[in-house]
């Protein structure tokens, strides 16, 4: 049986140890960090090295059996200085999180691709993966850019994270995911959605906080699987308005263990 992650978008309002706890009972083997802010201000749960808070959560994790996949989320901007990243990738690695979730947000293409190059090279020091995820109102908005922008850093730490509702809102299918070198695919974040996407001033407010679970919308979410290595890890991302937080977790594991 696959084993289940969730993506902290998911119930974004519980801090990680609370995340935990509640993750594993409803199921998930896995959880997703958001130990740096989206944009700032926003919220956020950094674990400094060596803290009580990093202390204890890395007690729960153990005493809960949940691991976490991966740390989000850095924005890869022109401004980004990447020896400013240590910190955060270093209290990654200490609670033993597989990856680093990364967006593209520079317009310049070669600029963006020596970026995540060397953010690559410093995260393989502490024995992260470096996953760059598109999402249609970025600079990076489609699984070709996203791909070229991996395939021209030429790091082996690399890969692309495909979210089902960034693919299918950004004009991508199963059929392109197919098409895709599979070295690239390590990770995948599930949710539904209607076949119509909403206007484009909405866009963002679906893909924050108006997600289907998988299988009350019309993606065709057991393609997307099927076109993926079989290794992929899948985790939940459904930020949802409808569900109360510790329903949000229980509803996800139980809709998705349901459909896969």
């Amino acid at each position: 049986m696959r084993a289940l992650g969730v993506a902290h978008l998911t119930a974004l309002d519980l801090p990680p140890v609370d995340l935990v706890r509640q993750a594993a009972r409803a199921g998930f083997a896995a959880v997703g960090l958001r130990l740096h802010p989206v944009l700032p201000g926003a919220q956020a749960y950094p674990q400094p090295v060596g803290s009580p808070a990093a202390r204890e959560l890395q007690r729960v994790l153990v005493g809960e059996g949940v691991r976490v996949s991966d740390i989000e989320f850095l924005s890869l901007t022109p401004q980004l200085q990447v020896a400013e990243c240590e910190a955060l990738l270093a209290a990654g690695a200490e609670l033993g999180a597989a990856s680093l979730t990364v967006s593209g947000d520079d317009d310049d293409p070669a600029r963006l691709s020596q970026t995540f190059a060397a953010l690559c090279e410093l995260a393989s020091g502490y024995g992260l993966r470096v996953d760059l995820e598109f999402m249609r109102w970025r600079a990076v908005a489609n699984l070709q850019q996203a791909v070229a922008v991996v395939a021209g850093a030429g790091q082996e730490n690399a890969g692309v994270l495909v979210d089902a509702l960034h693919l299918y809102r950004s004009g991508g299918d199963e059929r392109a995911v197919a098409q895709v070198d599979p070295r690239y695919l390590r990770a995948v974040q599930v949710c539904d959605a209607p076949q119509l996407a909403p206007p484009e001033a909405l866009i963002i407010q679906e893909a924050r906080e108006g997600r289907l679970l998988p299988g009350q919308g019309a993606l065709p979410l057991l393609a997307l699987l099927d076109a993926l290595p079989a290794n992929t890890a899948v985790s939940v991302e459904t930020p949802s308005s409808l569900l109360a937080t510790v329903d949000r977790l229980e509803a996800a594991y139980q809709a998705t263990r349901s459909l896969i």
